[in-house]
């Protein structure tokens, strides 16, 4: 199990999970909602989201490894085996809300060339822009939820005294 200064590495983790994937999940609503603000601010929401999803399996791996060195010392909880749980649906959520982020940045994009372009018969991207906003807002949503489910169970197990 990696430690650093003797601290699981898992709750250092954790919190950049907990704080980016909500904050990209809000910048990325607000970029599908107001399309010029996905002009100016695409590379910066970009980023947060990639950094936030990121995040995830590297917890998800730490949290592992964990849940692995407690159970060697003899500790078994409900309440982790929750957390577990919860972590591994989160996982999926926040691969698919990356990838929906990447969609709507492309897809908004080409809607904005078709948008020049100002051909009155091609309206694809826009309206392919406009689905992915809707599932970006819908897995941004999921994400955060799932988040704070995962988050909370763990904030459980660890109150409670599992694993002092």
């Amino acid at each position: 199990m990696l430690t650093i200064d003797g601290i699981p590495l898992h709750p250092l983790l954790v919190h950049a999970v907990v704080v980016l994937l909500p904050l990209a999940a809000l910048c990325s609503v607000a970029i599908a909602l107001v399309p010029a603000w996905r002009r100016r601010y695409s590379w910066v929401v970009l980023g947060v989201t990639l950094a936030g999803v990121a995040s995830v399996p590297a917890a998800k791996q730490t949290g592992e490894d964990l849940q692995a060195g407690l159970a060697r010392n003899g500790v078994q909880s409900p309440v982790i085996q929750t957390h577990a749980e919860l972590g591994d649906m989160l996982l999926p959520l926040a691969l698919g809300f990356g990838v929906a982020v990447i969609a709507l940045l492309v897809a908004g994009r080409l809607a904005d060339r078709e948008r020049q372009a100002e051909a009155p018969a091609t309206k694809t991207w826009r309206v392919i822009s406009v689905a992915v906003s809707v599932l970006v807002v819908v897995l941004a949503v999921g994400a955060t939820v799932q988040t704070v489910r995962a988050g909370h169970s763990g904030s459980e197990a660890v109150w409670s005294g599992v694993g002092s």
